[in-house]
């Protein structure tokens, strides 16, 4: 079947952080909301079908997760991505930020050193300073449109840490780190005795051209110093459902990391969320592909546009992830000048650039994962914002 992407679903009202949190966040209720990293198109039939037909037994009680709900996951990675795991490697959490802070507090003591590389996401910082722990960056290099790591500084800076905190594919940059960058960073922090702490939640959002690789999947010697995070939340739109999985095969590293889990005892999860999270690994391929194709043609319009008719912008052009990182650094305008113009003069709501750290400041996150006339208004408000102060 061909899936509507073009459909406007009316999200307020509905508790929604990105819409009904507009007055909140902007101080304005008639942006147009481009900055949560969720999707304005409908959750997949199949999901909405599993879900309800999970509701007909009218009985919620506590749950358990079953062999299938595990099989969906390890036959996803392996059809998909050509990563092999085994059910003993996976765990449970309620999101991948909850992960990442579990993680840190499994495997750091207070003080400890970890690495993030910047522009990145932001509650990456918030899971270092919150925790107690020292952040180290080792901020990524903008070469030709694309984000690129500065191996030299991460070589130093190794030396002296905990942990890497990695986005792959990169969020805000949109870099789809090739098998070789992994696989350099990964011996890099194999020698240094260092743990990879992997963001994977955007590996299903790669375009054309482009491979996402499990860091993980690289060499056993990565993997024994590797914990993955992956959800279905981004892929399929059900972030609400609050069910993502940590993968690691070293035993030992497994056995802490759930040890912190059980301590917090957040581990049970809730019934519908791996209802949704089974189908849409099971039943999920077509629709996935359908979405990439409406993505890829929403960025080519929003690349396009810019060049021609807001040429003080420029778009750096992802590789994956459905956001798009703007350098704004030609309108002369930075920090909360930037936010400000953005609000008022464009009426948009935009992720600030500074939020994500080290070489955000000039710089704005749009979320392109809604119908393309809604990325034409947002456009169209863009191109005569910048057209009156030129």
């Amino acid at each position: 079947m061909r899936y509507n992407f073009e459909e406007i679903v009316n999200r307020e009202n509905t508790d929604s952080v990105k819409f009904d949190l507009r007055k909140v966040i902007f101080e304005k209720e008639d942006v147009i909301p481009m900055w949560v990293a969720d999707m304005d198109f409908k959750t997949p039939d199949f999901i909405i079908n599993a879900i309800k037909e999970r509701t007909k037994h009218e009985v919620f009680g506590y749950s358990i997760r079953s062999k299938s709900y595990f099989d969906s996951i390890i036959n996803w990675l392996d059809r998909r991505h050509n990563w092999k795991i085994e059910s003993d490697w996976i765990s449970f959490s309620p999101g991948i930020v909850p992960a990442i802070n579990m993680a840190v507090l499994a495997f750091t003591n207070p003080g400890d050193n970890i690495i993030v590389q910047p522009p990145v996401y932001f509650p990456f910082f918030s899971a270092i300073q919150n925790n107690d722990r020292n952040q180290i960056e080792n901020p990524l290099v903008l070469k030709d449109g694309r984000y690129c790591i500065d191996f030299d500084d991460l070589a130093i800076k190794l030396k002296d840490a905990k942990v890497l905190l990695l986005s792959n594919p990169h969020n805000p940059g949109g870099s789809v780190w090739t098998k070789e960058e992994l696989q350099k960073m990964g011996e890099l922090c194999a020698d240094n005795n260092v743990l990879i702490f992997a963001d994977e939640i955007h590996a299903d959002l790669v375009f054309e051209g482009f491979k996402y690789t499990p860091i993980a999947s690289i060499s056993e010697e990565i993997a024994d110093t590797t914990i993955t995070f992956i959800a279905p939340s981004k892929t399929f739109n059900i972030a609400a459902l609050a069910t993502s999985s940590v993968i690691a095969s070293n035993k030992e590293v497994k056995e802490k990391y759930d040890k912190v889990l059980d301590t917090i005892h957040v581990g049970m999860g809730n019934v519908f969320g791996t209802v949704a999270s089974e189908a849409a690994y099971t039943y999920g391929d077509e629709w996935l592909s359908q979405l990439m194709e409406y993505l890829s043609d929403n960025l080519d319009y929003a690349e396009n546009y810019i060049k021609t008719n807001i040429p003080e912008i420029t778009l750096i052009r992802p590789e994956g992830t459905y956001l798009v990182w703007l350098d704004c650094s030609k309108l002369n305008l930075k920090g909360k000048d930037l936010k400000d113009f953005m609000i008022q003069d464009a009426s948009l709501g935009f992720n600030d650039g500074r939020m994500f750290g080290t070489g955000g400041n000039g710089f704005m996150r749009m979320n392109i994962a809604c119908p393309k006339q809604t990325l034409e208004k947002a456009l169209v408000n863009l191109e005569k914002a910048v057209a009156s102060i030129r």
